[in-house]
């Protein structure tokens, strides 16, 4: 579809989404089944990462290893929906530094407006994990990169539940060197910007809210 476009195909990750995306799914089921998706793509964004060999004596004697590189991660949480995923991604990236950004989808224009900002300092020694729920107009991913970009991190890349190929295109017209991680890119956008089939409106289902 794009060169940046990352669909994490694990059976694990498809077969939590299928359950995340039914209407009867609990708002507990639904929190729970997003966090652990959430660790699931974690380790998928981590599959590059850098390492280095180390030594450590087991009861037995010595045994080489390796360690990650020491990189330094910020997961950027784009409220509220991606805090869902965020939760998950802290199981295996519990040493990440964690930055907020607040921003919400003005329904009549499909924009994207910010309310809140707050990242951790040096971002420019950091590389940023943008976490969202879903890639719809993209407005609001595109957005949140900016956001991230004007603070210097090191690199970006942004992931999320689900995305449409409206989304997926914009927003590599608008950042083609941020790579995209999703378990799934459904069919189309709806009229009013969400993506369908999708998962509804993924705040309100973590939240309960309406």
């Amino acid at each position: 579809m794009t060169p940046n476009l990352h669909i994490v195909h694990h059976p694990l990750v498809q077969h939590k989404l299928t359950l995340l995306r039914s209407k009867e799914t609990s708002t507990r089921s639904f929190r729970s089944l997003t966090a652990e998706i959430g660790a699931l793509l974690a380790y998928e964004l981590m599959r590059d990462a850098p390492t280095k060999t180390k030594t450590v004596e087991t009861p037995l004697g010595p045994a080489q290893g390796v360690v990650l590189e020491g990189k330094k991660i910020v997961l950027v949480n784009v409220m509220r929906a991606g805090s869902g995923m965020l939760d998950g991604m802290l199981t295996v990236l519990p040493s990440a530094r964690v930055g907020h950004i607040g921003l919400y989808r003005d329904r009549r224009l499909l924009t994207a407006v910010e309310y809140y900002c707050k990242l951790p300092a040096g971002m420019d020694s950091r590389d940023a994990i943008i976490v969202g729920s879903v890639l719809a107009t993209g407005g609001t991913a595109s957005a949140a990169i900016r956001r991230v970009q004007e603070a210097q991190a090191r690199s970006v890349r942004y992931v999320c539940l689900v995305a449409c190929p409206e989304g997926v295109r914009a927003l590599y017209e608008e950042h083609p060197d941020v790579k995209l991680y999703t378990a799934a890119v459904d069919e189309s956008l709806t009229a009013e910007g969400y993506v369908y089939p999708g998962l509804g409106d993924v705040g309100d289902r973590l939240f309960g809210t309406s």
